[in-house]
């Protein structure tokens, strides 16, 4: 399996993370907010510097994450198709950094996950859009209608398409509420779809804290995932902030400095928590 971190979990400014992952070992930058411009704002210009930043720091782009399908299930005509359009761009920007996937989300649920009703709005979407050589991984998402795997198996078989996998978050399977223990068993139920795993962790629905100091058993479930021939990226997704907490809103819109502030400091302390787990010595 290889290592990554989403950019702006550390920095606003790439070449501040492209050197400190280089540093650190890791093989992969996931690309979400830059220069305080969202992932989806990211324009043809700016995906073509970024690309081109990375690789040429002998660094791999390991995802793109923007908020495709991150909104209300839409009830109207105009609100399905600026989510089309969204996607459709987010598979342009993709192939641009030339990133191996879009990462999608479910739709936000009101009340208790609807995964089949959001499958059924998602096939609408994804029937009007070309992903030829771009893969679309759907995230286990702490408010949307797949917070946990066996929510998104459900969404899946009513999608009814092999094109899509899972994104594996199992922080926000705990802070969703919806599953305190999602290793092992729900990490069975889906384990030949989990295509990317993002790794924070929890403190039940509280916050975020030092990766190895929640409630996920990370150093068990790098062992599963090594003894299972996962040969994907663990993208450390900090979500931990020195001196603050993640308020709703900054974890629903992750990006600028509202979101970065104070990162820097706790992701490099994660990370270097990730490469001993991975490492075996933690």
């Amino acid at each position: 399996m290889r290592l990554a971190i989403i950019n702006d979990e550390l920095h606003q400014d790439l070449p501040t993370v492209v050197e400190t992952v280089r540093q650190l070992g890791f093989g992969g930058v996931e690309v979400r907010s830059c220069a305080q411009v969202p992932p989806h704002q990211l324009d043809d210009t700016h995906l073509v510097s970024i690309r081109d930043q990375v690789r040429g720091a002998g660094l791999e782009v390991a995802g793109f994450c923007p908020p495709a399908l991150k909104r209300p299930l839409p009830d109207s005509d105009e609100a399905l198709a600026q989510t089309t359009t969204l996607l459709a761009r987010s598979i342009e920007q993709a192939r641009i950094l030339g990133a191996p996937y879009v990462r999608i989300f479910s739709f936000y649920r009101t009340e208790d996950p609807e995964p089949e009703r959001a499958a059924g709005v998602a096939a609408k979407v994804l029937a009007e859009l070309d992903t030829t050589g771009v893969d679309l991984l759907l995230e286990t998402g702490t408010r949307t209608n797949t917070p946990t795997i066996a929510h998104s198996m459900r969404f899946l078989d009513a999608l009814g398409r092999d094109d899509v996998g899972i994104l594996w978050d199992p922080g926000n399977s705990v802070f969703s509420g919806w599953d305190p223990h999602p290793f092992p068993a729900d990490y069975e139920l889906g384990r030949p779809l989990i295509r990317h795993v993002h790794v924070k962790d929890p403190d039940g629905r509280a916050g975020y804290v030092r990766l190895g100091s929640g409630d996920l058993p990370w150093p068990a479930i790098v062992r599963r995932l090594a003894d299972d021939g996962y040969s994907g990226w663990l993208s450390l997704e900090t979500h931990w902030r020195h001196g603050r907490v993640l308020n709703q809103q900054e974890r629903d819109e992750p990006w600028g400095d509202a979101f970065t502030d104070g990162g820097y400091a706790a992701s490099v302390e994660c990370m270097q928590v990730l490469t001993s787990m991975v490492e075996g010595t933690w």
